[in-house]
């Protein structure tokens, strides 16, 4: 599949799934386990019948690897969410988690010795510029209703230190595991959807931790609204609808971003969505007509700007405006 398709998935259904995401978590705030679990079960589901052939067909990768990687994933979403424990504000832990590019090019130069131009440092650089901008205006909101307690100065401050600490993991080890896919697509050959059924079958039998919150959100879900679903006349509580829709969209989006891991580089990859992750901000504050300042609009500057160094379009309108200049004297 050409990357242009791919990356065309990413947006269309990341930016939908966002506002679906904000629809359930603005009337059910602590939904995230039931979203997370139905977006799992769904693809899983989806890749047992029509990848694994009911289990019959051989991963082309050896299973270890995806258990290395299933481990990785699982390491990071687990730290990431317990940072917010070790008195780290949420603008800053959202921050964090944009600072994924910069993390990407890191190990991709001590791990895979690669190097890149100067125009691919400066790129990166304003894009995760234009990310912490705009998610920081975002978040001033939470920001205030986040801020620390009045506590001993100094042992609040080590609880802070160590939470920056866990963030910090967390980005390096996301990264790493951007980069131990790529290694793996290099050995073994391209095998998206392969890797899309395992990374999201093999943690399931975490969520029986979960289960009791996961079964009091069913229950809460099952007790709002009735809604038509348009077309088909079908109706069932609205939430279910907007879960449904969530995790269609949210499937759209991750295989995109699976064959895209198989068509490009990690580093590429990350640049992709985390430009994905901006418009999602840009959409959701458009959509819900949440502010929308002057600083993100100079967000939005640079991270266009960075997109387009990154993507070296200069070097290929080079050549298409000189022969446009040619052409009147030609004729």
């Amino acid at each position: 599949m050409h990357p242009a398709v791919a990356v065309g998935l990413v947006f269309g259904g990341c930016c939908s799934n966002v506002v679906f995401l904000e629809l359930l978590a603005r009337q059910f705030p602590g939904c995230g386990n039931i979203v997370t679990f139905s977006q799992f079960l769904f693809i899983a589901v989806e890749g047992f019948i029509f990848e694994a052939n009911f289990g019959r067909k051989k991963p082309a990768i050896p299973i270890r690897y995806y258990f290395i990687m299933v481990a990785m994933f699982f390491t990071v979403s687990v730290v990431n969410n317990y940072a917010l424990n070790l008195n780290i504000a949420m603008p800053l832990h959202m921050i964090f988690r944009s600072g994924s590019l910069i993390a990407s090019m890191a190990l991709g130069i001590i791990i895979l010795k690669k190097r890149y131009s100067i125009y691919k440092y400066t790129s990166i650089a304003l894009v995760s510029l234009g990310i912490f901008t705009c998610t920081f205006m975002s978040a001033k909101q939470v920001a205030s209703d986040s801020s620390l307690n009045e506590e001993d100065g100094l042992q609040v401050f080590l609880w802070w230190l160590l939470g920056i600490a866990a963030l910090t993991f967390a980005l390096l080890m996301s990264a790493r595991m951007g980069i131990f896919q790529e290694m793996l697509y290099k050995q073994f050959g391209k095998h998206s959807k392969e890797a899309l059924f395992y990374n999201h079958a093999l943690p399931l039998p975490g969520f029986l931790l979960l289960a009791p919150n996961i079964y009091h959100h069913a229950v809460l879900f099952s007790q709002s609204e009735p809604f038509q679903v348009p077309v088909i006349g079908l109706t069932l509580p609205i939430m279910w609808f907007y879960l449904l829709m969530n995790v269609v969209t949210q499937y759209v989006c991750i295989r995109g971003v699976f064959i895209l891991t198989t068509e490009c580089t990690s580093l590429t990859v990350t640049l992709v969505v985390t430009l994905r992750k901006f418009v999602s901000l840009i959409f959701s504050i458009l959509y819900f007509r949440n502010p929308f300042t002057a600083w993100h609009w100079l967000g939005t500057t640079f991270v266009f700007v960075g997109t387009l160094m990154y993507t070296e379009v200069w070097n290929s309108l080079g050549p298409f405006l000189a022969r446009w200049r040619k052409r009147p004297k030609e004729e």
